[in-house]
């Protein structure tokens, strides 16, 4: 027998009374997805070093640590929120958790950096079925009244995931090794499972739309091919190279048939009419652009807080905390100031925000008060919470209830391929400037290992240790290399940031009135149709 609704609403009575019990579940399930990849950042210079203390992974291979990752989520968010759509957001959300869950262990076991690859992989299947169901089932149990203030706690729990995942990676690694980063999330998935079998109702759409194996081939294939070509660019320093322009050329060739493809499609995986609504693709930039800068730094802050400046991994995870708590504090809130100033202003002043705090690190040095950096942190947390709750808002509101999913979908993958391009583009220049900074000073270094020096600051330190006292007059030029690519890196992720704002500022809605309110509700339906 079907719980009446509550009066007035769509929602069963006994879901809406446990409502808020339902988001605790689903922000559960969310930390464990965001968890692993802050766990990871702080865990990339104990992999980095050489077996048996990690696996020895080049800085190439650390960003394919990260990206097998984000590709494999991106690409597959949209079928993931199609499945949830027509088989039950509930049976998605198990089914992700589960493999997720195995995913962790056995990257823990990792013998070397392909096969923590190959893992990685593995995690980001089963993430992918995660990460929109929790969206779609919170505006499946919510009223649309309710939803700005469920989806800011939801955004909040980002911050909760940032706040933890490196102080956890930190604990573990002092006392136990690289792997255990990872098994942490097995009795996470447990509990998580466990809890949504008993409180979280399913829902699906009545009118679901056909899978489309051919879209998500392309777009997976397009992905892989241009951050491929990115990463291959940073490694080699030189992006004009045939091999590099090939990748880098086939994978937009592919992924511009991709567009072609969906836009002839009577099924496709990314409805393209959405994008008419320059509201709604205002906001899928914004959120792609803030995580794109994002991410790029968050991949260079580890190893300038740990190779330049000496901090362990429990200690960079501490330094992290005003970025986390600055999110969690926010976010929640961030409706408030929507409701005040306008999707617009809130927006476009975080991204600003966001871009002055990156263009910040561009004056960091070795010496540099270490207060500084805590108040960057804490002032990107702020500007990142007032972008990423009204882009979400706007993002899930624009299509009806039915397609929750496919919406979750649109918003993480964008947001998924915005990190993934970030830290390939970003962590290619910060690669290509390092190496021609410190080219010059490898003088004294054998020839056989120079090429392997100019690789990353871990690398140069690497191998001066292994040179001795002779080393050790390389330390200083690779902190100097360093710091000079890091301000590089910094300023064209504050740059990104500023193009961010400027689409925010251009498209975005500003406070509108009550009229206007009811207006534009009925075109994002319309669009949603």
């Amino acid at each position: 027998m079907t719980t009446p609704p509550v009066p007035g609403t769509r929602i069963p009575e006994a879901v809406h009374r446990r409502r808020w019990a339902i988001l605790g579940v689903l922000m559960l399930s969310l930390l464990i997805v965001v968890l692993d990849n802050s766990i990871l950042n702080v865990a990339i210079k104990t992999i980095s070093t050489p077996a048996p203390t990690g696996l020895g992974a080049t800085q190439s291979e650390l960003e394919w640590a990260i990206n097998a990752y984000t590709l494999v989520f991106a690409g597959l968010l949209f079928t993931a929120g199609l499945l949830g759509d027509r088989l039950g957001r509930k049976k998605t959300l198990l089914g992700g958790l589960l493999v997720f869950g195995i995913g962790s262990a056995l990257a823990a076991e990792s013998g070397s950096p392909d096969q923590l690859i190959g893992f990685r992989a593995l995690m980001a299947l089963g993430a992918a079925f995660v990460m929109p169901a929790t969206l779609a089932v919170l505006m499946n149990v919510f009223e649309r009244d309710e939803q700005p203030k469920a989806i800011g706690i939801w955004a909040g729990g980002v911050g909760l995931a940032i706040a933890i995942g490196p102080i956890t990676g930190g604990v573990l690694l002092d006392h136990f090794w690289w792997g255990s980063v990872f098994l942490i999330n097995v009795p996470i998935v447990i509990v998580a499972l466990a809890l949504m079998i008993w409180l979280v109702p399913d829902s699906r759409d009545p009118k679901p739309g056909r899978l489309d194996p051919i879209g998500v081939v392309l777009s997976v294939v397009g992905l892989v091919l241009l951050v491929y070509g990115i990463i291959e660019g940073g490694e080699l320093a030189d992006f004009t190279a045939p091999k590099v322009l090939s990748t880098i050329l086939a994978g937009v060739a592919v992924l511009a048939g991709f567009v072609w493809f969906e836009k002839r499609s009577d099924h496709p995986s990314i409805d393209v009419t959405y994008f008419k609504n320059k509201v709604f693709s205002a906001a899928i930039a914004a959120i792609a652009l803030v995580f794109f800068a994002l991410m790029g730094v968050t991949f260079f802050s580890v190893f300038y807080t740990q190779s330049v400046r000496g901090y362990s991994p429990l200690q960079t995870g501490l330094l992290m905390l005003p970025l986390a708590a600055a999110q969690m504090i926010f976010a929640p809130r961030a409706r408030l100031v929507v409701d005040r100033f306008g999707n617009r202003i809130t927006t476009g002043v975080g991204l600003l925000l966001l871009a002055g705090m990156l263009a910040a690190f561009a004056t960091l040095k070795a010496d540099t008060p270490i207060w500084i950096l805590e108040i960057i942190f804490f002032l990107m947390g702020a500007g990142m919470a007032h972008v990423m709750t009204p882009t979400s808002v706007v993002i899930m509101q624009a299509l009806p209830r039915e397609k929750a999913g496919s919406a979750s979908a649109l918003s993480n993958t964008f947001r998924q391929v915005g990190g993934a391009l970030g830290i390939a583009v970003l962590g290619s220049v910060l690669s290509t400037a390092y190496r021609n900074g410190i080219e010059g000073k490898l003088g004294s270094v054998p020839a056989a290992l120079r090429d392997t020096a100019g690789e990353s600051i871990e690398a140069t330190l690497g191998v001066a240790a292994k040179l001795g006292p002779q080393g050790r007059a390389l330390i200083t030029p690779a902190n100097d290399a360093f710091l000079h690519a890091m301000h590089v890196t910094a300023l064209c992720g504050a740059g990104v940031a500023v193009v961010g704002a400027v689409v925010a500022f251009l498209f975005l809605p500003g406070k509108p009135t009550v009229r206007q309110e009811g207006k534009e509700e009925q075109e994002l339906v319309v669009v949603g149709e």
